[in-house]
């Protein structure tokens, strides 16, 4: 099975060998091609809607990979099950990826790493990852459609960050001098400075509230910038 550049990358990011929940499978292709790999013996594809569910379960059929890969009906972690070493989580918004996380908290001690691709609020999985025993292990940039897409794959380990920034970039990528991390910070910079600037006569308690915000994130990704040039 063919994936595209991200949903490739996220699962090279699984350990071989291990036994993987992807958790919001929708069409099951990461189980998929990690079975067909022979990346993994077993896999789970799990969804909390029966319709991607039954697609997946069709995909899973028609690759001949029925003994390999069981189809589970779950609200995130809730039946993730026992043997489970892996959990990938990808394709949905930071703040739902950290709800299942949270829901999923008394199931987390069972698994050897997790892989996460939020769509959004980076920053609040990568603070959950450190504060429910968690060390963020490597990272990968992948620039799809004009869109960035952060992936992390965490490993269990004590681990934390000092600055903000790092939190909300990461420093992983930076570490590495990334050229598309560059490129997506210095994006960033200029989106959110376009913005500031477009406040400039006006007055509003909103406008306010909304610089104050827009000039702490323009403070951070210049702290990443200067991180990255550093290295």
């Amino acid at each position: 099975m063919e994936l595209s550049s991200r949903l490739k990358i996220i699962a090279s990011f699984v350990s071989e060998g291990m036994c993987v929940a992807d958790i919001g499978t929708d069409h099951g292709y990461i189980p998929i091609y990690l079975t067909s790999e022979g990346m993994t013996d077993k896999a789970y594809a799990m969804d909390v809607n029966r319709g991607p569910l039954e697609r997946a379960s069709e995909n899973i059929r028609k690759e001949g990979l029925n003994g390999k890969i069981r189809c589970i009906l779950s609200d995130g972690m809730e039946k993730l099950p026992m043997d489970a070493d892996s959990a990938v989580i990808a394709g949905m918004g930071g703040d739902l990826m950290e709800q299942i996380l949270m829901r999923g908290e008394d199931r987390l001690f069972r698994l050897s790493e997790l892989v996460l691709s939020p769509q959004s609020h980076w920053e609040k999985v990568r603070r959950f990852l450190h504060s429910h025993g968690f060390a963020i292990e490597k990272e990968a940039l992948i620039k799809e459609d004009g869109k960035y897409y952060i992936v992390i794959k965490a490993v269990r380990g004590r681990q934390s960050y000092g600055e903000s920034w790092q939190y909300s970039y990461g420093t992983y990528l930076t570490g590495l001098k990334d050229p598309l991390m560059k490129e997506y910070l210095t994006k960033e910079l200029n989106d959110k400075q376009k913005i500031l600037d477009s406040f400039e006569g006006k007055d509003s308690e909103h406008l306010r509230r909304r610089a104050g915000e827009l000039s702490c994130i323009l403070r951070e990704i210049k702290e990443a910038l200067k991180n990255y040039e550093m290295q």
